[in-house]
């Protein structure tokens, strides 16, 4: 039976729960079911994520949160930031109709959300890429998610990736900054390391 989050269609039994949660400053409602990340609640990681979230020092322009699960990290940078447009992307079918939903019952229309598989439908180039990778499905796909950023921001645009120390945080850190030539530990928080790299001339 295929029941990771990190797959496409998970065939885990429906039972969806709704509740509230604040971020960055806002009440915000989420419904979430089986099958999806941290279905009980916001999850750890992505709230120190959005603890370092500033989007002031990027340049203007999209923001997409690459893995969004039911949504908690890009809606509620929505909310924070009705003048900037989201896209919020995952493979997870039942995650993106739970994000859509989420994004309508917090009356935010600043959102896209849509299929693709790491940055297989992802077109366009970002002034910051949000990312709570998927460490489950495994190394190569996290590595796809640091490296393939380059190719997706503008130039002064900036990654910032959570990881757990033990679910390989200081091997991501190394890739990034081989990637971008630089990386920045932005804040550590029980184990959590945000990681930051800014693209500082056009991918080659």
């Amino acid at each position: 039976m295929n029941n990771h989050y990190y797959t496409p269609n998970p065939e885990t039994v429906h039972h969806e729960a709704t509740w509230n949660f604040q971020l960055l400053g806002h009440e915000l409602h989420f419904t979430t079911d089986n099958g999806v990340f941290s279905k009980r609640t916001v999850d750890y990681g992505s709230r120190v994520l959005l603890s370092t979230v500033d989007l002031d020092h990027v340049p203007s322009g999209k923001v997409l949160d690459l893995g969004c699960g039911y949504g908690p990290i890009g809606l509620a940078v929505a909310a924070a930031y009705p003048e900037r447009q989201l896209d919020l992307v995952d493979v997870n079918e039942r995650a993106l109709a739970l994000a859509r939903r989420n994004a309508i019952q917090n009356q935010l229309t600043n959102t896209h959300i849509f299929t693709s598989d790491r940055y297989e439908a992802v077109t366009e180039q970002y002034a910051a890429i949000l990312t709570n990778p998927p460490v489950r499905a495994g190394k190569q796909i996290v590595d796809d998610m640091i490296t393939g950023a380059q190719g997706h921001l503008v130039i002064g645009g900036a990654l910032t990736v959570v990881l757990q120390k033990k679910q390989g945080a200081p091997s991501a850190k190394k890739l990034m900054a081989a990637t971008f030539g630089n990386c920045e530990v932005v804040k550590k928080d029980k184990g959590y390391y945000i990681l930051r790299s800014v693209l500082t001339e056009p991918a080659a």
